[in-house]
């Protein structure tokens, strides 16, 4: 039985990551969150980075990749703090659409078990063509999915990327830490 070397999880984490950021980034391009798909898109090109940086043993774009692991983690515990309304953070305010859409997160009106009815704006409120939706009997509440998404992120997020400071032995056939003992070398 073969073991799978650091490069190897690397890569396969990396493929995870960016599978994980492309559904995410559907959800959020179907809810007009701007920021996310901000955050979104350039987290799929610093995965696709470092993913090739693993794959062509560029020790550079690793680093870089690292270094935005952090970024995104933390843009994700904002994610988290945002939704679930820590620290006087307001799900219901236009933060993450920019303040240039009154779009909110595409699970509000669609999660599962969600029933939707757009009723027509009242004479006195009228909005230009905005209508009003009711929803009603979600099984899961839309902040929730929302948190999961980025607690999905998080996990994702290598904690244990190789750190390139030299501490690291980059050999074509490998990748493994100089003073572990229970790496195979080619």
């Amino acid at each position: 039985m073969g073991c799978c070397t650091g490069r190897c999880s690397l890569i396969c984490l990396c493929a995870l990551q960016l599978v994980s950021a492309l559904e995410r980034q559907i959800f959020d391009f179907l809810g007009f969150q701007w920021a996310p798909i901000l955050g979104n898109f350039l987290h799929i090109i610093v995965v696709i980075l470092g993913l090739f940086g693993t794959i062509q043993y560029r020790p550079r774009y690793i680093m870089v990749y690292t270094v935005w692991t952090a970024l995104w983690v933390t843009w994700n515990v904002f994610i988290i703090c945002f939704y679930l309304e820590v620290g006087g953070l307001s799900k219901d305010t236009d933060l993450m659409t920019f303040n240039i859409s009154v779009h909110r997160s595409w699970w509000r009106e669609h999660g599962p078990g969600c029933v939707r009815r757009v009723l027509p704006p009242s004479a006195h409120g009228m909005m230009d063509d905005y209508t009003y939706v009711s929803v009603t009997g979600c099984i899961v509440d839309f902040q929730y999915l929302e948190v999961i998404h980025s607690a999905v992120q998080i996990l994702l997020s290598p904690e244990q990327v190789p750190r390139v400071s030299g501490a690291w032995n980059w050999k074509k056939s490998h990748l493994c830490h100089k003073h572990s003992t229970d790496c195979v070398h080619a």
